[in-house]
């Protein structure tokens, strides 16, 4: 709709690419954003977000359980983690 919004970091649950678009998800809605990916992960990394495949990061603080293959963040997402992503996502919870 052509209009900007200010998001507070600590409302993303996460950041996906989808069909060669990159979006942010909070518990309300889904906004599209011009960054990539890799982009938003350096700027996020500080801020207690990981990356779970190479379509997604998500933040940290909103996971609500973990499973390995599956995270369900607050709100009921679940999200899909890639294998290849298993070694650093344990190193980064410290599991």
């Amino acid at each position: 709709d052509n209009r900007a919004y200010i998001i507070k970091v600590a409302d993303i649950l996460r950041i996906f690419a989808l069909n060669q678009k990159v979006y942010i998800q909070t518990a309300n809605a889904e906004f599209l954003i011009k960054y990539r990916l890799y982009e938003i992960e350096d700027v996020l990394r500080k801020q207690k977000f990981l990356r779970i495949s190479n379509s997604e990061i998500v933040n940290i603080r909103k996971i609500a359980d973990i499973d390995l293959s599956i995270i369900r963040l607050s709100g009921d997402i679940c999200v899909y983690v890639s294998r290849r992503y298993i070694p650093k996502i344990k190193k980064s919870l410290g599991i």
